[in-house]
């Protein structure tokens, strides 16, 4: 099959403007859409697409809306690590992303697959920084 690609995850967060503030400021995103737009009942939001320099999957960063959108604010996948971010040098990412305040969980470490290190983004959700074994 030809044609096909995962082009949007939504991540749930409390402010369009920190989340925007995080994944540009702090991680180097692009930010590539803020329109405004409509809830399925008429109410204003926003869709806000940011994405890795670069292109690839982006991240549709989703206002939560009511009590069981708010209650998966940073817990989308229920604590587990669930989005991974893949770089050339992990360890020169993680020294800039530390730089720019961003919360990890254990410092880099190696495995056989590469350099890992767990962080935390602006909603509360684990992401793997992934990137080859240092030569």
């Amino acid at each position: 099959m030809h044609g096909m690609r995962l082009d949007l995850a939504t991540v749930v967060v409390e402010d369009y403007d920190e989340a925007i503030d995080f994944f540009v400021g702090a991680l180097g995103f692009d930010l590539v859409e803020d329109a405004p737009s409509l809830t399925n009942d008429g109410r204003p939001k926003r869709w806000v697409v940011v994405r890795p320099p670069g292109g690839g999957t982006g991240l549709l960063l989703a206002r939560a809306d009511g009590a069981d959108q708010t209650a998966v604010v940073g817990n989308q996948v229920a604590g587990r690590v669930g989005f991974f971010l893949r770089v050339d040098d992990a360890d020169a990412t993680h020294a800039r992303m530390t730089a720019a305040g961003v919360r990890f969980v254990a410092p880099p470490r190696t495995e056989p697959y590469g350099r890992v290190a767990v962080f935390v983004d602006i909603a509360g959700n684990r992401w793997d920084l992934l990137g080859p074994v240092p030569v």
